[in-house]
């Protein structure tokens, strides 16, 4: 059984005991995703309008990080302009429990 969620702005396709990398959620512990896209059992699909109606998934937050770091350089030829700045996305990684529709 698999499903598609929404969260965070964008969209992934979970199954059970799957570990995904979120964006940083505020809850710690039990987590559940309410905007169910679309349900799978094999030939059986529930497909929402846009959501499916009473589906649910739920699950657990392992633990919450920071991704490696991505520099961003800017330089310009002729001046002496030069900059590097850094970013690191925080994120938690959430373990899925169970998926009911």
């Amino acid at each position: 059984m698999f499903a598609v969620i929404q969260t965070g702005g964008k969209q992934y396709r979970v199954s059970e005991g799957d570990i995904l990398r979120l964006e940083l959620l505020e809850n710690k512990g039990a987590v559940e995703f309410n905007q169910v896209l679309m349900i799978g059992d094999g030939a059986k699909v529930q497909i929402g309008t846009p959501l499916v109606k009473g589906a649910k998934v739920m699950g657990e937050v392992i633990r919450d990080g920071k991704a490696k770091k991505v520099l961003v350089y800017k330089k310009k030829r002729t001046t002496t302009y030069q900059r590097t700045k850094g970013h690191r996305q925080s994120f938690s990684e959430v373990r899925i429990k169970s998926i009911q529709s």
